[in-house]
């Protein structure tokens, strides 16, 4: 017969009671849980409530720091550009001048760099208009400038100031401080200068160009491998490149010298 227990229920076998155990204690551990999480929520509330004023402020500080920055590029940074491209004119003019000159006038390039007619030269716009593209521009063109005034070093610190990511101006920048430790016979410099110069892009123009002058310097400082390297890469590479045939009369040589 089976026997209940006073309040009609019927006695559990030890494995429903076991069973009814872990239910309890999952209950109470999910129950634990929840208000865990519950006091978890309230603390965050409570906080957000007592630090309100700080988080909108945080929030503020951000907002304001990308309207100061959208202001500072339309109402500051654009006006200056305009105005430092127009500044440069003038000394673009002198230094287009220089270049087509029938003979060398280094009194164009000077006033290119200094400016003339009460204009801003080269040198003002970099130092008025720092960070503007007009003044990087300047870099290249003072580097230039002295390069062609036999004044090596500085056409060397300007021209490493420039940065460009243009096909041709960039390797061309490469290429003319390369152009200048030559002129002060610091011939590793220079086959450093020039290899860079030649890897930066790969074009028919600039590439086959410094190619031709790293095989030239490492030739005449006696690294006949490099030299070697050099010249077949232009000749293999760029057949049609107008180096192609100074390319094969020191190749002939390089290998020579072996």
């Amino acid at each position: 017969m089976a026997t209940y227990k006073k309040r009609g229920g019927k006695i559990k076998s030890k494995s429903e009671a076991v069973n009814d155990s872990e239910l309890l204690e999952g209950e109470s551990t999910t129950a634990e849980v929840f208000n865990t999480l519950d006091e978890t929520a309230n603390k965050t509330e409570e906080w957000v409530e007592k630090n309100q004023k700080v988080i909108l402020i945080a929030v503020g500080a951000i907002a304001l720091t990308v309207l100061a920055y959208l202001g500072f590029v339309n109402v500051i940074q654009e006006p200056k550009e305009k105005e430092a491209m127009s500044e440069m004119y003038q000394a673009q003019e002198y230094f287009d001048q220089a270049l087509t000159a029938p003979v060398a006038s280094d009194s164009l390039y000077n006033l290119a760099l200094n400016g003339g007619n009460s204009k801003y030269g080269f040198l003002d716009i970099i130092e008025n208009y720092g960070g503007t593209k007009a003044a990087n521009v300047s870099n290249y063109y003072a580097g230039v400038a002295y390069l062609n005034i036999n004044d090596y070093k500085n056409a060397i610190t300007y021209l490493d100031a420039f940065s460009s990511d243009d096909a041709m101006l960039g390797p061309l920048a490469k290429g003319a401080i390369a152009d200048a430790f030559v002129q002060l016979n610091q011939m590793d410099k220079a086959l450093e200068y020039y290899q860079s110069a030649a890897s930066m892009q790969d074009n028919e123009f600039t590439t086959p160009r410094f190619l031709l002058k790293a095989g030239i310097v490492a030739l005449e400082t006696g690294n006949t491998v490099k030299a070697v390297a050099h010249f077949t890469s232009i000749t293999e590479l760029y057949p049609k490149a107008t180096e192609a045939v100074k390319a094969k009369t020191y190749l002939s040589k390089a290998k020579a010298m072996q």
